[in-house]
C-alpha cells in the first residue's frame, strides 16, 4: 500500500485539466502514442465538441520512480460550476490534488471554491502552473496570486505546460513524494465507498469505488449498505484506458465491480460495499446529497414515450447523480417529470444527452426555483412551491420567500462598473469588493437565485470579453413582493410558460415574451392573441394574424353580393376554428423564452 498514490485533477475551466492529464498518460506509458488523441479521458461526443469535461474520469497509472513501481491512480474532473458535484465525489476518493492554474489567466472563482473543497478533506495540495508556453504567461504575477491564496513557498510551484509536456516529470515526482499513501488495513472488513457508476447494456450497472479497509476478491458475496442487497462480485478490477479485471483488489486501490445488477435504483453514489459473510460495523461517511439550483419540466413529445423517458432518464442518473427527478403533469403538455439541476449548462447537456444516448426528443418548459409560501389561514406553515402552477390563490397567501445566493465575481478592473450595474439590475446587492491584484478584483453580493437562473452567466461573459469567473452558493431564503405572470394563447393558460417573477419585472417580461412568442408560433388559419396576465389583469398583447386564403379567386364578374357571401361564410368558418382551435408551440419557443435579452 505505500506504494499507491490517489490524487485528483482541479481547476477553473479551461485552464488545462485534460490536457496535462493526456500528458500523464503518455508519461507513464498508460496509452500508446499510436492509441493517444487530445482530452484522451473525455470519452463522450459531446465533451469532445464543446472542448469541455462533463463527468470525471478516474484511470490508473503504473510508473517507475527510483527503482520502485509506484501505482498512482487519477481522477480528472470536470472545471464548470455546474459540475462541481463530480468534483466533490472525486475529492471523497483521493489523499492529494494537483491544483492548476492558467498562468496566462491566474486565479479564478472556480479555482478558490475547488480549492477550499480539497481543504475540507484534508488533501495534500500540490501547485502547478500550467500554459507556460503561452506568449501571455505570466508566471511571477500568478505565482504570487498562489502564495497568497495557499500559504506555499515558491519553490512548491511546479512551472508546467500540458502542451509541450514541461514539467510533467516533476509532477509526478511530487505527487509521489508530497501526497501520503493510503491508510487503511487490507485484514479488516471490507470497506468500500462507491464514487460513481455507468450502465452497460451487456452487463449491467458498473460501479466505481475506493476501498477504505479489508479486500475484494472475485466471486465474494457483497453487501450494499445502503438496500442491504446481496450480489455475486462476477468481475472486479481496476480502471486502466479500459476495465482491466484482477482476482483481488486491495485496500487503497480504486477499483470496479461488476454484479449483474440492472435496475438503476440499487446502486447509490456514496453507498458502501462490504462483504456478505463480514461485513464491517460502520458505512463510510460519503458526501452530502447534491442541492439542485435550477427546476424545469422535462416532457416527452410525444405523451406514449413516458414510460421510455423514465428508463431512460433513471440510466442517465447512474452516470450522473447529480440529476434528481420526480413525476408530474401538466395540462398543456401531458406527464412528464420535474428535474432538478445544478445549473443551466447542466440542463443542457442532460437534454442533449437525452436526444443522443437514448434517442428521446424531449420539450423543456422555463426553469425555476423553489419558494415558500405562506397561508393566511396558518402563518407558520411553510408549503414550497416548485412550480408556478402550483401557487396557492393570491387572496389566501400572507407571503412568499425566495432562496437567495452569496455570489462572488471575480473579474479585471476595467468591467467592475458593467459587473455592478448588471448585478444590481438582477435585483443584487453588493456586500464586498477586493483587489486580488493591482487589476483584478473580487466581487461579493447577495441576490436571488432566480435572477441568475435565466441569462445570468451568459451576460456576464459578455459584458466581462469572458474574463469574468463566477461561483456562487446558497444563503437561505428571504421575503419578495412576487406574483405569477401567465402566459395565454387564445385565450388559454400555457402553464408551462407561467412563470414566479419580481412585481417590479412583471411588466417589461411580460411584453418581451409575447413578442418572441409571435416571432417563434406560426401563423395559423386563424387569429391567434398571445397574452400575459397577472391574475385577471392583462398587462401585454400581441396578435398573430391570420393566414387569408382567397376565396373569392373563383368568382370573377358579376354580383358584389357573390363575393360578399363567400367572405362572410369565411368569416364564421374562422369564428368556429378559433373557439377549437389548438395552437402548438414549437420546442424552440419554451427554450427562446430563456434567452430573452440575445
Amino acid at each position: 500500500m505505500k506504494n499507491i498514490r490517489n490524487f485528483c485533477i482541479i481547476a477553473h475551466i479551461d485552464h488545462g485539466k485534460s490536457t496535462l492529464a493526456d500528458r500523464l498518460l503518455q508519461t507513464t506509458g498508460t496509452i500508446s502514442d499510436r492509441e493517444m488523441q487530445a482530452q484522451a479521458l473525455d470519452d463522450m461526443d459531446l465533451e469532445r465538441e464543446r472542448g469541455i469535461t462533463i463527468k470525471s474520469h478516474a484511470i490508473q497509472m503504473n510508473y517507475k520512480f527510483q527503482g520502485e513501481d509506484y501505482v498512482l491512480n487519477l481522477i480528472d474532473t470536470p472545471g464548470h460550476v455546474d459540475f462541481s458535484y463530480e468534483v466533490s465525489r472525486s475529492i471523497a476518493a483521493c489523499e492529494g490534488a494537483l491544483l492548476i492554474v492558467d498562468a496566462s489567466q491566474g486565479i479564478e472563482a472556480q479555482t478558490i471554491s475547488n480549492l477550499y473543497l480539497a481543504l475540507e478533506h484534508d488533501l495534500e495540495i500540490i501547485p502547478v502552473l500550467n500554459k507556460m508556453d503561452l506568449p501571455g504567461a505570466m508566471p511571477e504575477e500568478v505565482s504570487d496570486q498562489i502564495i497568497d491564496l495557499i500559504g506555499c513557498d515558491k519553490d512548491d510551484i511546479i512551472p508546467a505546460s500540458g502542451k509541450t509536456g514541461l514539467g510533467v516529470e516533476k509532477i509526478l515526482e511530487a505527487v509521489i513524494n508530497r501526497i501520503n499513501p493510503p491508510k487503511g488495513d487490507e485484514s479488516a472488513p471490507l470497506q468500500a465507498m462507491i464514487f460513481d457508476s455507468v450502465f452497460n447494456p451487456f452487463r449491467g450497472i458498473i460501479a466505481y469505488y475506493r476501498i477504505m479497509n479489508g479486500t475484494i476478491k472475485k466471486g465474494d458475496k457483497v453487501k450494499f449498505f445502503n438496500t442491504g442487497r446481496v450480489y455475486n462480485a462476477d468481475e472486479v478490477g481496476v480502471l486502466k484506458m479500459d476495465l482491466s479485471p484482477k482476482n483481488e483488489v486491495k485496500a487503497g486501490d480504486v477499483g470496479y465491480i461488476i454484479s449483474g445488477i440492472k435496475q438503476a435504483n440499487e446502486v447509490k453514489v456514496g453507498d458502501t460495499i462490504t462483504t456478505a459473510a463480514n461485513p464491517c460495523e460502520t458505512s463510510i461517511k460519503g458526501f452530502e446529497d447534491v442541492k439542485p439550483m435550477v427546476f424545469a419540466g422535462i416532457y416527452p413529445v410525444e405523451t406514449d414515450d413516458y414510460e421510455e423517458l423514465r428508463y431512460s432518464m433513471e440510466k442517465l442518473q447512474l452516470n450522473d447523480s447529480s440529476l434528481v427527478f420526480e413525476p408530474e403533469s401538466s395540462a398543456a403538455l401531458g406527464f412528464g417529470f420535474r428535474c432538478g439541476f445544478l445549473g443551466m449548462l447542466h440542463m443542457e447537456i442532460i437534454q442533449e444527452r437525452l436526444e443522443r444516448e437514448f434517442n428521446m426528443t424531449v420539450i423543456t418548459t422555463v426553469p425555476n426555483v423553489s419558494y415558500f409560501t405562506y397561508l393566511t389561514k396558518d402563518p407558520e406553515k411553510a408549503i414550497i412551491v416548485n412550480n408556478p402552477s402550483e401557487l396557492p390563490d393570491p387572496s389566501a397567501m400572507a407571503s412568499i420567500e425566495e432562496p437567495y445566493i452569496k455570489a462572488q465575481v471575480i473579474t479585471k478592473s476595467d468591467y467592475v462598473g458593467q459587473v455592478m450595474s448588471l448585478c444590481i439590475e438582477k435585483r443584487g446587492e453588493l456586500k464586498n469588493q477586493v483587489y486580488l491584484t493591482q487589476d483584478r478584483v473580487e466581487l461579493s453580493f447577495e441576490m436571488p437565485l432566480a435572477e441568475i437562473v435565466f441569462d445570468f452567466y451568459d451576460r456576464l461573459k459578455t459584458i466581462s470579453r469572458g474574463y469574468a469567473s463566477f461561483d456562487y452558493h446558497p444563503i437561505g431564503y428571504k421575503k419578495s413582493d412576487l406574483i405569477k405572470l401567465d402566459i395565454m394563447l387564445n385565450a388559454e393558460p400555457i402553464d408551462a410558460l407561467s412563470a414566479l417573477v419580481h412585481r417590479s419585472n412583471a411588466y417589461d417580461l411580460g411584453k418581451k415574451i409575447c413578442i418572441k412568442l409571435k416571432e417563434l408560433i406560426p401563423r395559423q388559419q386563424f387569429e391567434i392573441p398571445i397574452q400575459a396576465a397577472i391574475g385577471a389583469k392583462i398587462i401585454a398583447r400581441e396578435t398573430i394574424k391570420a393566414l387569408r386564403k382567397d376565396v373569392t379567386a373563383k368568382c370573377y364578374g358579376g354580383d358584389i353580393s357573390r363575393k360578399r357571401k363567400l367572405l362572410e361564410k369565411q368569416k364564421e368558418g374562422k369564428k368556429r376554428m378559433r373557439q377549437v382551435g389548438r395552437v402548438e408551440v414549437p420546442q424552440e419557443a419554451f427554450l427562446a423564452v430563456l434567452k430573452l435579452n440575445d
